[in-house]
């Protein structure tokens, strides 16, 4: 039994889900079965769907259509459609974390400095033509136009005061999410967030952090480079003295203050695999 549910562009797709939950449970409610609620779509779409299901005991089933399908890609979930509805039917769950980034949830990463202007960068179009190099165009872009930003950080009892050209917060990402990758993985079932910021002085020190962080990803091991601090933390707050470019999962806002926290496996998601090592 399927019920499908078109997006609209004058709805959150948050708030449709709320919607479906409800009717879901009324329907479980009657001892039918259990009921899964699948996100079909980019990671705008796959991004929105969880929020709404944050600490239900909905599970959420994803069959990526989108450009760069990152959710999908970090949990090893399938991006071709028969692999996918594959996965679905096999309904191996389980639960992952979910992070708060400014009262919002957030599923993948933030980011200030290079993360934000490359997806700002990466339009529609550009998208639509290149598909996923979109994003490597717009970061080779961004590497010329990123200036440096104060920061003030907050992890756990630690304060620290910095220059940053990037600071990615990431909860899930794939390896292709380059500026997440400081450890070599993003773990999204461990409890924890990783941390990265990048400190280059000039171009030349910002190609050799982003060949670093590539070079991690590829080896899956810690990145060593002198630009480069890396954390893993439960909560982070970053006070900055000038409002900055922030991505959330794909989404561009303005800030001067960015505070997110860990909510450990807070989703279950229906995935192919285990996800701790």
């Amino acid at each position: 039994m399927l019920e499908v549910w078109l997006t609209k562009p004058d709805l959150d797709p948050a708030e449709q889900a709320r919607e479906l939950i409800q009717e879901i449970k009324a329907f479980d409610q009657t001892g039918e079965g259990e009921s899964i609620l699948i996100a079909s779509g980019g990671d705008g779409t796959v991004g929105a769907v969880p929020s709404a299901m944050v600490g239900s005991d909905i599970h959420l089933g994803i069959i990526p259509r989108g450009t760069a399908n990152a959710f999908s890609v970090a949990l090893g979930i399938p991006t071709s459609i028969k692999s996918a509805c594959t996965n679905l039917l096999l309904g191996n769950t389980h639960r992952v974390d979910v992070a708060d980034c400014n009262g919002k949830p957030m599923i993948l990463l933030c980011g200030l400095g290079f993360e934000a202007g490359m997806v700002e960068k990466a339009s529609r179009e550009l998208k639509n033509i290149f598909g996923p190099m979109a994003y490597i165009f717009s970061g080779a872009k961004q590497m010329f136009d990123q200036k440096p930003f104060n920061a003030t950080l907050r992890i756990e009892d630690s304060t620290y005061q910095l220059q940053a050209s990037a600071i990615t917060v990431a909860n899930a990402a794939p390896a292709t999410s380059v500026m997440a990758q400081g450890f070599g993985q993003v773990i999204p079932d461990d409890g924890l967030m990783e941390v990265i910021v990048a400190t280059p002085k000039d171009r030349a020190s910002g190609l050799s952090v982003l060949s670093s962080l590539a070079w991690s990803a590829l080896n899956n091991n810690t990145s060593q480079n002198d630009n480069l601090a890396c954390f893993r933390t439960k909560q982070i707050e970053v006070e900055l003295e000038e409002t900055q470019k922030l991505v959330v999962d794909g989404e561009i806002l303005d800030t001067s203050k960015v505070t997110v926290s860990i909510n450990p496996g807070a989703l279950q998601v229906v995935t192919p695999i285990r996800l701790k090592p």
